[in-house]
């Protein structure tokens, strides 16, 4: 069961997990999937189509359009925005043209990002607040600005990585383990 306030808009045919709390204001429109355990903040839109995985935080003011595919353990920042549409037009209908946009598992977006449509967002990935995405993002990649560029690494636990001359780096907080090859980031521990 899941729980919303009173001034929450759910309409019929969503499919609303398990221990999901939904705040004020907040419209899930029909055919949307949203997982167990996730969190939807206030003034959030939630569109047809979408799928959020579980244990999915959305914070106030976020509009997550048709297209959109969030996995398990997304976070989505005050104000993020994503696009559906390359280039809309009022008098022109492109409601067969939306792109998808996919984040996956873990990935992290922040305050007032704009994610532009047709891009994977990779496991563990950190967007910094303001940026505008306008291309695929690796897995456990940081990237911020506009357009957003990688600047780095960062661990599951989303602290920046720092690699040494074997091109291995601890997470603070954890003590995980990660090694950076081919451009890719490997989990070891």
């Amino acid at each position: 069961m899941y729980q919303a306030h009173e001034t929450a808009v759910i309409d019929p045919g969503c499919k609303i997990g398990d221990g999901t709390r939904i705040w004020h204001f907040t419209h899930i429109m029909t055919g949307a999937v949203v997982g167990n355990n996730c969190n939807i903040g206030q003034n959030v839109v939630v569109s047809p189509e979408v799928i959020l995985g579980n244990n999915v935080k959305i914070q106030n003011n976020v509009s997550v359009y048709t297209g959109v595919i969030c996995e398990d353990d997304v976070f989505l920042g005050p104000s993020c925005v994503f696009t559906n549409i390359l280039n809309p037009r009022s008098a022109i209908s492109r409601k067969g043209e939306y792109l998808r946009t996919h984040v996956r598992k873990g990935a992290s977006i922040g305050a007032n990002a704009t994610i532009l449509c047709g891009h994977t967002i990779g496991e563990y990935a950190l967007i910094g607040a303001g940026s505008v995405v306008t291309k695929e993002v690796l897995p456990y990649a940081l990237v911020i600005g506009n357009p957003a560029k990688q600047v780095g690494w960062v661990s599951e636990a989303g602290y920046r990585l720092i690699f040494n001359e074997e091109n291995l780096a601890i997470c603070p907080e954890t003590g995980e383990q990660y090694q950076l090859k081919d451009n890719t980031i490997i989990k070891l521990t």
